[in-house]
């Protein structure tokens, strides 16, 4: 297998076809990966007259212009060789970095699930209406006396006094 190398990234041209099957979920992943632990898997690319055509690795090179990379790590690939991507060796690494991208995905897909709980709880209880007891006081219920209205609750102590000599009542 070719040696790794820099490749610039605004020299690699994106084929169409290619560019219609980013997936924004994958790229932020293998972005936050790229701040851990680097870029582990170079991109391919091949000669079309003087640019660079990606092959395969449109996700790490997303990735990498999200991050604000200039540069991304990448073999350089014959154009009849990237008709048959090559399969990876099933050597321990690779299984290792299978395991840890799965846990990576859970654990996210995990953390998600919980604030989108978390964000459902709150709009229903900002949404919710505030609950309201019913008015037990004489003075506030005028319907508790009767020939009471609203206009003729008094509002202070004196008021009342004068409301009750007015009425024959006692105080």
């Amino acid at each position: 297998m070719p040696k790794p190398e820099s490749f610039p990234i605004e020299k690699i041209f994106v084929p169409t076809k290619q560019k219609k099957a980013i997936k924004p979920e994958i790229v932020g992943e293998i972005a936050e990966s790229m701040l851990e632990i680097g870029q582990q898997a170079p991109i391919s690319v091949r000669h079309d007259g003087d640019r660079l055509v990606l092959v395969e690795g449109l996700h790490r090179l997303e990735a990498c212009k999200a991050l604000g990379e200039t540069t991304i790590l990448g073999v350089l690939v014959a154009a009849e060789l990237a008709q048959h991507k090559p399969l990876l060796s099933e050597g321990p690494e690779v299984e290792a970095e299978r395991i840890k991208m799965a846990r990576l995905r859970k654990l996210r897909l995990e953390k998600e699930a919980a604030e989108a709980s978390t964000s459902a709880l709150k709009s229903v209880n900002e949404t919710e209406a505030p609950r309201t007891r019913p008015t037990k006081g004489v003075r506030d219920n005028p319907k508790a006396l009767p020939g009471r209205t609203a206009k003729s609750t008094p509002k202070t102590l004196s008021d009342w006094i004068t409301q009750q000599k007015g009425s024959g009542g006692r105080y």
